[in-house]
């Protein structure tokens, strides 16, 4: 199914032990070169050490927009719940019901925002060790696998898609289509941003030269 803005939630437990070199993930993407695209990718690592959430957000095929975190919790032993709330205000990307990121429209500066192509929503385990254990050091040890993450109740609530304008009456109503996270919300993402985040390429200077893109100085990410 495509649809045009809403929240889909599921609850995932990741490959346990070494997992180094894979890449677990929950996203939502169009199709086609210029794609749009909303990312939850879980980089494995080597016993004993923490997965990192990989965040990122594609606009007509061009990202550049990449958050890290460590979880508070260990992703293997137990399910837990990852979201994604898509609305043409914002995206907020949740994990356990708490907000750990949040991107806003900023059209109005320039700043390109998915809000015209149809997504749906994909999982999918694969090997990433060129990139994703410590920047392509630690590869994938083939002798434990099989690398098996499990899913459970997988929701969505959803503006199906059927040709251009056909969502407009669904989210103008809908619970998810809030401008902005509430009082709480907001504290919690503080809480999460604080003690989690890990990397953030609003404050990556030295990779743009010292000219952020312009949403950075807009909100925090």
């Amino acid at each position: 199914m495509e649809f045009l803005f809403g929240s889909v939630d599921i609850s995932m437990k990741l490959v346990p032990g070494n997992s180094a070199g894979t890449v677990t993930t929950f996203y939502l993407s169009s199709t086609g070169e210029g794609h749009d695209e909303i990312d939850m990718e879980f980089l494995g690592n080597v016993s004993g050490e923490p997965y990192i959430l990989h965040t990122n957000i594609y606009v007509n095929g061009s990202a550049d927009k990449e958050q890290q975190f460590y979880l508070w919790f260990d992703p293997t032993t137990d399910f837990h719940n990852y979201s994604i709330l898509w609305n043409p205000q914002q995206i907020a990307i949740f994990v356990d019901g708490l907000p750990i990121r949040v991107f806003a429209n900023n059209e109005n500066i320039g700043v390109p925002y998915p809000n015209e192509q149809a997504m749906r929503v994909f999982s999918s385990i694969w090997n990433g060790d060129q990139w994703a254990t410590q920047g392509g050091r630690v590869k994938i040890d083939w002798s434990y696998s099989p690398f098996v993450a499990s899913y459970m109740n997988f929701n969505t609530d959803v503006c199906e898609w059927n040709g251009n304008g056909s969502t407009s009456q669904c989210w103008a109503t809908n619970w998810w289509n809030q401008n902005s996270l509430n009082y709480a919300q907001q504290g919690q993402l503080q809480w999460v941003r604080s003690n989690y985040l890990i990397y953030d390429y609003c404050k990556d200077y030295a990779r743009f030269n010292y000219q952020l893109p312009a949403e950075c100085s807009q909100q925090p990410q």
